[in-house]
């Protein structure tokens, strides 16, 4: 067997030895639990989220390839930023400037128009926006600061999507800040904290986080949609930490606040309801290694009343968590079909996803790819 076909939770285990370190002490260095790297080695949870290989690379004191094997191709992590981040970047790094003026009507238009593009995955043109949207919201923050905490919180979760997670969180915590004394717009800005946290795979952080901002936000009927998204952002945060129980217990607590919320607005852009409390379910169980029930749980969840409702972006990001699944119980048929769902849905969540290219990148070692994969392969530049 060579390096690049052995399994990555082996070669973990062989460096985790190499270093003289037992299960426990590698799960301490990492925050997480000694059950969590156990599964990580024997190969019933994934490690198919990059910052999390850099992270026990780090710990392991060797270069992340190593962990990933010689033969694999190279994440998108390491192919440089996609086109509009540095526009972005440089309009995150501008201090100094007061924003430019423009009528408040004319920015709330901007910002339902990203918050649009964004939920129909058109992340191309959401880049090409942001960089005027969040000098226009700016220079309103003293009278109207929940634009410019929208801008950020979109600016937040497109680069999340697009493997800019660092500059995601800095987005989403300025949005925290500029929230204020607000408590519900505060607590919106930690959903997109929340995401950007266990994209960087640091859920323990993203757990605390949210818990926090639970606490200080109650269920009213005014605050239900964003409590009950905080609550689906702890779920899976402490999937990723290993906490089986603690999922169980706040999905449980979102699912009852799901069930008395109505098909009303939607101000704060959570997808909030009894959906998406299911799919909590699922995402969570595959980020526990309980691939078998997540494609249970699966099945069940796509036939809900509400489904087809949910953004174009909010299901095909869902679609390619399934596909993971799939993907763990070695149903490579099932994870393609996912695949070419999701692709179908948002082309972009598929084709621009660093997440995305990574499972193509699994799907397309198999003999023969499952139909479709091969296809996508191709459209992300993993094979010529």
């Amino acid at each position: 067997m060579t390096s690049g076909d052995e399994p990555i939770g082996r070669r973990v285990a062989r460096w985790r030895v190499r270093r003289r370190m037992t299960q426990q002490m590698l799960a301490d260095r990492l925050g997480r639990s000694k059950s969590w790297m156990d599964k990580v080695e024997r190969g019933v949870r994934a490690l198919d989220r990059y910052p999390v290989v850099q992270e026990i690379a780090e710990v392991l004191r060797i270069d992340p390839l190593v962990l990933l094997g010689e033969d694999r191709p190279v994440l998108p992590a390491a192919v440089g930023s996609p086109d509009g981040v540095d526009g972005i970047r440089a309009a995150l790094a501008r201090y100094d400037q007061p924003g430019r003026h423009a009528p408040m009507d004319e920015v709330e238009r901007q910002v339902a128009h990203a918050w649009l593009t964004f939920q129909h995955a058109h992340y191309a043109q959401v880049l090409r926006l942001l960089p005027g949207l969040l000098d226009a919201a700016q220079g309103l923050r003293p009278q109207a600061p929940e634009l410019l905490v929208q801008a950020y919180r979109i600016t937040s979760s497109v680069l999340v999507k697009l493997g800019e997670a660092d500059l995601g969180w800095l987005a989403a915590d300025r949005a925290v800040a500029v929230a204020g004394g607000d408590p519900v717009l505060a607590a919106s800005a930690v959903v997109s904290i929340g995401q950007a946290l266990r994209a960087l795979g640091r859920d323990r952080l993203a757990l605390a986080a949210a818990v926090a901002a639970v606490r200080r936000v109650g269920p009213t009927p005014e605050t239900s949609m964003v409590h009950g998204a905080l609550l689906i952002q702890a779920a899976l945060a402490a999937a990723g930490c290993g906490d089986t129980r603690r999922v169980g217990e706040l999905t449980a607590r979102a699912a009852d606040i799901a069930a008395r919320v109505g098909a009303g607005d939607d101000p704060y852009r959570t997808s909030f309801g009894p959906v998406a409390v299911e799919l909590a379910r699922v995402v969570a169980a595959v980020e526990s290694g309980d691939a078998g029930e997540a494609v249970r749980r699966h099945e069940q969840a796509i036939r809900r009343e509400g489904w087809r409702r949910l953004p174009a972006e909010y299901r095909a990001a869902y679609l390619l968590d399934a596909a993971r699944g799939y993907l763990q119980i070695g149903d490579l048929r099932g994870a393609g079909r996912m695949l070419v769902e999701a692709d179908a849905v948002a082309p972009a969540e598929v084709r621009a996803r660093p997440l995305a290219r990574t499972v193509i990148a699994e799907l397309a070692r198999g003999r023969p790819a499952p139909a479709g994969v091969a296809r996508l392969a191709t459209l992300v530049g993993l094979t010529r």
